[in-house]
């Protein structure tokens, strides 16, 4: 298997991050790879632009803000909840309308600060995916869609953005499966989400989805997750998915995907530094921040680097 990145402290290897990384254009050719690039896998929250592309054209009417919450795999903060409030609301909506499982703030000083503040109970509202969902909601009382069954496979709902998913990934979906929130998730590879977070990055329709993420990366991702870092970093929307996913859409250029077979987010983000720094995507200064997070730390003091093994071909 390919490595995307090994685990070093004094000079001894005491991990190996395995996966694979595509490189996609605008066309969908393939512009660079590494490792098994048509594995299949649940494409978890990296799917999200293309479920709020889905709610757009089914009526939805969101703020870019809102949109970006939409996208995002939140931490819970007010900031987050206030928006997703902010979604429902313009649907004539209350948090009881989202079937997302509670949860507590996945932000964890934000959660401490809410057991501290005397709260017993976790909410729906809190759970990192609401945002999609209360744009699932709205798009469903745009288009007069039943908001009690929104997330069976067979609702209308559902049906639009699976249709939309398979367009933007460039092939049929397979049955899905039930995602950590409850939505129905889908397969995809490294290939296909590359593809699809190419013509996030280029398709005219796609526009708003990305301003949106680019503009806000803060309200995407959890600060400093590594999509919100790469996102700023260069001119790219990002989002990752659960068991060490990511895609990068760089404007009027590419999409990459990066995928670690273990589902660690140390080995994806490794692999993510890696191939930025391959293709140009990085200045001095920007990668010696990401650099940084590479540390191996043992006694408070820096004792080894993971090191991305990234090459493209």
């Amino acid at each position: 298997m390919i490595l995307l990145g090994k685990v070093v402290r004094n000079g001894v290897v005491e991990a190996e991050h395995h996966g694979a990384v595509a490189v996609v254009d605008p066309d969908g050719n393939v512009v660079a790879s590494m490792g098994d690039i048509d594995r299949q896998f649940y494409g978890r929250s990296s799917l999200k632009p293309f479920q709020s592309r889905a709610a757009l054209d089914l009526g939805a009417r969101v703020s870019d803000t809102g949109l970006a919450v939409a996208c995002a795999s939140h931490g819970g903060l007010p900031v987050h909840v206030a928006y997703v409030r902010q979604i429902l609301e313009r649907a004539g909506l209350g948090e009881a309308a989202l079937q997302t499982p509670p949860a507590w703030p996945m932000a964890e000083n934000e959660a401490r600060r809410r057991v501290a503040a005397g709260i017993t109970d976790p909410r729906s509202i809190w759970h990192g995916c609401s945002g999609k969902h209360a744009a699932m909601l709205q798009a469903c009382v745009a288009s007069g869609f039943a908001v009690e069954t929104y997330l069976e496979p067979d609702h209308p709902l559902q049906a639009h953005m699976r249709s939309r998913m398979a367009e933007a990934l460039g092939h049929d979906l397979s049955e899905p499966a039930v995602d950590g929130c409850g939505a129905p998730v889908y397969e995809v590879s490294v290939r296909s989400l590359a593809t699809g977070f190419a013509r996030l990055g280029t398709d005219p329709e796609y526009a708003k989805i990305w301003t949106a993420m680019h503009r806000y990366p803060a309200l995407v991702g959890e600060n400093p997750r590594i999509d919100q870092l790469a996102t700023a970093m260069c001119e790219a929307a990002a989002k990752v998915g659960a068991e060490g996913l990511i895609g990068i859409a760089v404007r009027s250029r590419f999409g990459i995907a990066v995928k670690s077979w273990d589902g660690s987010y140390r080995g994806m983000e490794a692999g993510v530094i890696g191939t930025m720094e391959q293709l140009g995507l990085l200045n001095g200064l920007s990668r010696r921040l990401l650099r940084d997070r590479l540390a191996v730390f043992g006694g408070g003091t820096v004792q080894g680097h993971i090191e991305p093994t990234v090459e493209l071909v």
